[in-house]
């Protein structure tokens, strides 16, 4: 199993974290809001646990989200 995890970085908008956490996460506002300020302060924040194929999709996918919305927002996956 692999754990997804966001980077902080000073650029990436709060509101784009938790959009991302909604839509790639199925993360409801609580807890997305939760996950971003643990990314915020602590500079890392694990958004789920997946098999590998599974998180790897869903690195690519934030990835290419932030991309499109010019932010340079991270997303890596560690083994769990």
């Amino acid at each position: 199993m692999y754990q997804v995890i966001l980077l902080n970085d000073d650029y990436t908008p709060m509101e784009f974290v938790v959009m991302v956490l909604q839509e790639y996460f199925n993360r409801d506002l609580e807890a997305a809001t939760q996950i971003m300020l643990k990314i915020h302060h602590d500079g890392r924040g694990v958004c789920g646990t997946y098999s590998k194929d599974v998180a790897a999709t869903k690195v690519e996918l934030v990835l290419a989200a932030a991309r499109r919305g010019g932010h340079p927002l991270q997303c890596i996956m560690e083994a769990a």
